[in-house]
Order: structure tokens, then sequence, then C-alpha cells
């Protein structure tokens, strides 16, 4: 395909190839601490300081000496069918008794919630996030982390892994601290330190490795590196106890494919790159134009629309020892689907249901093309791209669903704030995204809970409704097994049988994380005046 100027090429870096890992920083960026580059570099720009979340108000309560949840239908999240009505104990943080009966008497003073039939999941687990990201920042400002933290929460999410701390790693630690300590409105953080991927030495590595750990990073992303420091880095990573994760930039996946990296002890692939790469049976790098040029991101986006079908056919002997090696080494896979979906459907994407009241001005400019911001690059996307990406997604989910089927772990990631995602509502599109790629609805909450706990190493805490474990719930008045999308802020339209009128249904009614139980309509509402207040100001 023909090339689009690229007008700013020091915005775009800042933007796109700091963020996914396309050219790099140097191994030493102006800041002298390990894992603050990209946002020290944006904030050379003149773009102020990301703001800190205010704390917690009346949009949360608890945790409680005592909370009893009455007459729940339980969706465990280990895989098993619903079970109810029962009632569920909780001491402070903890689930200590789940018990049947017609009724269940609490002690004096204890906090009762009758849920009356309604549905009772596990928190959620979003595997792939960014708490803001700086590739907003020429449109004016740093993503608001009030927004996002209450609109994960709003959806039941309880717990994310912030892959690459992109909007610098103290401020991303420090979020991480103040949930914990229930201050603010938010999910349970892991946070993910990105790797500099121009680290030119092993030793450099190691020494970097142990700098972010004493800092408090709780894991590495990788985003492209040569084979030796990134080798070295990662045994450093194994022996200090931090999780790892790979973007397979295109930039390196001729050196390290999925499999080589799962190899030297890689958790988690994230997003596809270097899966296919790995199955390439008649070629080693992939078939691309020669006027292509990785930094137009509209060639990047729709050249990759096209590797699936260069690799391996399903079914054939590489496809299934690729999986059967993978499984083998207890490798994750986090596909992402939702921040992809525009790619094969673009009007879709640009026009769903939450767009107008979620979506502050900043979002909504970072969204549409531009060459200056990392996943605005629908510059001329056609129905060509549109039919490759859908038959590009075809091959994907028949690779993950049989991935799935043969043991292996998948977990359920949005990375959502950029290409027409939106923080919560992209998860919950993940789900049934999931169900599409041939997961059973138990499969796709499963995937979501203990799956993404077990991917973190939280499985003994959180995953699954089990007595002993956090009180992290989802609280939903009908079963989102029949329907997903009753998990959406937005809910779900559907017709009244009695008034023969449509009405809005659904949306979570109690997210709970660490016995803590926030109102998820209050916290909507509160989203709901962030964007109108941003949109206000832009008018003034």
């Amino acid at each position: 395909m023909a090339s689009t100027v690229v007008k700013s090429p020091r915005l775009l870096m800042l933007g796109s190839l700091a963020l996914f890992g396309a050219l790099s920083f140097p191994t030493h960026a102006a800041s002298s601490e390990p894992g603050e580059e990209v946002i020290d570099e944006v904030l050379a720009t003149g773009i102020a300081p990301p703001k800190q979340a205010p704390a917690r108000g009346d949009e949360a309560r608890g945790p409680f000496d005592r909370l009893l949840i009455r007459n729940a239908m339980v969706i465990a999240g280990s895989g098993a069918p619903p079970i109810g009505p029962v009632h569920i104990d909780i001491h402070g943080d903890r689930i200590v008794d789940i018990h049947s009966g017609h009724s269940a008497i609490a002690p004096e003073g204890a906090e009762i919630i009758d849920v009356d039939g309604a549905y009772v999941l596990p928190g959620f687990v979003d595997a792939h996030v960014h708490l803001g990201t700086p590739s907003h920042a020429p449109a004016g400002a740093l993503t608001d982390p009030e927004y996002v933290l209450k609109l994960w929460l709003a959806h039941g999410v309880t717990t994310v892994r912030d892959v690459g701390a992109v909007m610098g790693l103290n401020w991303t630690l420090e979020h991480r601290e103040r949930a914990a300590a229930g201050e603010i409105s938010a999910p349970r953080m892991r946070v993910h330190a990105m790797f500099p991927p121009s680290t030119a030495t092993a030793e450099q590595a190691r020494d970097w490795v142990r700098a972010v750990r004493k800092k408090g990073a709780d894991g590495v992303k990788f985003r492209g590196a040569r084979p030796e420091p990134f080798a070295a880095a990662m045994e450093e990573a194994k022996r200090l106890g931090m999780k790892t994760s790979y973007h397979h930039a295109q930039l390196s996946v001729v050196q390290t494919n999925v499999l080589d990296s799962a190899r030297l002890g890689l958790d988690s692939m994230e997003h596809w790159y270097g899966l296919p790469e790995a199955m390439f049976e008649d070629r080693v790098i992939q078939d691309y134009p020669l006027d292509y040029n990785y930094a137009n991101e509209q060639d990047r986006f729709g050249e990759a629309g096209r590797l699936w079908l260069q690799a391996a056919a399903p079914g054939s002997d590489t496809w299934k020892n690729t999986i059967a090696e993978l499984v083998d080494l207890d490798f994750t896979l986090s596909p992402t689907f939702t921040i992809y979906e525009a790619n094969r459907d673009l009007m879709r994407a640009r026009n769903a249901d939450w767009m107008a009241e979620y979506v502050p001005p900043y979002m909504a400019g970072a969204f549409e093309a531009d060459p200056d911001i990392h996943g605005s690059y629908f510059f001329d996307w056609t129905s060509a791209h549109e039919i490759a990406w859908k038959r590009n997604f075809e091959r994907w989910m028949t690779f993950v669903n049989d991935y799935k089927n043969a043991g292996g772990r998948v977990v359920t990631g949005s990375d959502a704030g950029f290409i027409y995602k939106v923080y919560g509502f992209a998860y919950i599109r993940e789900l049934e995204l999931l169900q599409e790629a041939g997961f059973h609805p138990l499969e796709v909450i499963k995937a979501a809970t203990l799956d993404g706990a077990e991917l973190l190493g939280l499985d003994r805490e959180i995953g699954t409704v089990e007595i002993g474990k956090k009180a992290d719930l989802v609280i939903v008045d009908e079963n989102p097994l029949a329907n997903f999308k009753l998990l959406y802020g937005t809910g779900h339209q559907r017709l009244n049988p009695d008034t023969r009128q449509p009405e809005r249904i659904g949306g979570v009614r109690y997210t709970i994380r660490d016995g803590i139980v926030f109102d998820a309509p209050k916290l909507l509402e509160q989203v709901r005046a962030i964007v109108a207040r941003d949109k206000a100001a832009l008018s003034d």
C-alpha cells in the first residue's frame, strides 16, 4: 500500500514507538530512574504531569467486620455451573462461609445485601491494561486515572495487570499501593516495568531488572530486544521472582518469536505477534510489501491483518506441535481480541453505545486518524482491509480455541485506551469475543477469573468464589452466561413484552474488592460527570 507521510516523527515515537516497541529510547534516557523513560520524554514536550486519583468517596463502603450476601446464584469461576440460592458470609476481606438454606441469620451489626436471586461471580482480572497512556498527550492531556479506575470497577474488574507502566513506574506503583490500602476506588494492581529494547549488553539488562525490582515492579514487559540481553533479563527476572510478558514487535520478531521466548520461561505473550511467525513453513520473514514502513501505522496494522494466513494451517503438524509445546511449557495466551476489532468493523467501533457519554475529548481526539498518535491509523481504511482482518480473526480465534481445548491457559485482557476501545466496556467485549472464538460462557468466565489469577500467581487468593479466598465479587441482576451484554455499563436493550416498549436492563450492581463494596451505577454516574466536565471545559 502507499505510505502516508508522517507529520511529526518525534511525537509519533512518543505515542506509538515508545509504547509498543517499534524503535527505542537510548539505553539510559534523560531520567536516571529506570522505568520512567516514556513519561519523562512526554513531559519534556510541555504536557502537564499526570493527575493523581482522588480519595475514595461515597461510591465505596467497607470493608465490614461482617458482610452477608443473601440469596445469590453463584458462578464460581472454576468452570462449575451456577448454583444457588446460597448465602456468602464475609469477614473483613475474606469469604468465611458459603451455605444454602431458606434464610441466613446474621449477627447484630452485620451488613446485609440481599441480592434476591442475582448472580455473583468472582471479581474479573484484566490481564492487559495501561493505567492511561502518553499517546493522548498530542491531543493536549494525559489520561485521568480516576476515569480509568472507576470504569474498570464499574464493569466488575477487581484486579489488573499494568503491562509497561507507561505513565511512569513511580506514578503507577503509587496508585498500586493506594489501591491496596483502600485509599482510592481502584482494582488491585500488578505492575510490569517496560524493558528498554535498546539495552546493549546482558549485564545492562540484569542491572535494569534489579533496579526496577528494587523500586517495586512485579514484573517485566518486553516489546522487542536483542536475544542476548533479553535472555539475561529473563534469567534475572525469574531469579527475583518477577513475572514476564512480551509483545513480540515485528522489528525484533525474526530474532525472537513466541517459541523462542517461551523456551526461556516467558509467562505470557501479549496480543498475537510472534505466534504466526513461529509457525511459518515456507518463509522466515513476513511477506511485507516493498514500500512498507513500520512507522506508518496503517502499513503496520494493515499488513498485520494478512499475517495469520501466511502461517501453518489449522490442524497441520506445525500447528499441533506448536500448541503442544506451549502447553507443556505452561505458557499463557493473552490475546486481547477487542483492541483489534475496529480493524474488521470500523463503523461498529466508532459508534458503540458508550462513545457519546463515556469518552472524554482528549481520548476522542486521539482515536481519530492522526499519524502522530499511536492507534489512530485509519488514514484510508478500506473494505479490503476489513475483509483481510475478518479472515485473520477467524484463523487467530481458531488457534486460541484449540489452545484452550488442549489444556492451555488463555486470559482476558482489554488493552483499552486505543483504537476506539474504552476502559471497562472493552473488557466486556473481550468476553463476547472469547465466546465467538468457541469458548463456552463458563470457559469465558474461567478465563476472566481463575486463569487470570493463575497467571498473576494470585490463584490462592482470588479467581474463584471460595471459602478462604478474598472477597472479590461481581453482582449482576440477571444471568451473564445467557448474555454477556448484561455486564456493559450501558446495559442491554430488549423489548418489554408487557409494555411493548424497548428497555435497558443489566449493568453490574455491585463490585466488591477486598470486602469493599463499590456501587457500580454510582461509579458510572461519576464517570459521566468527569466526561461532561471535560467537554464543558473544552467549549468554554
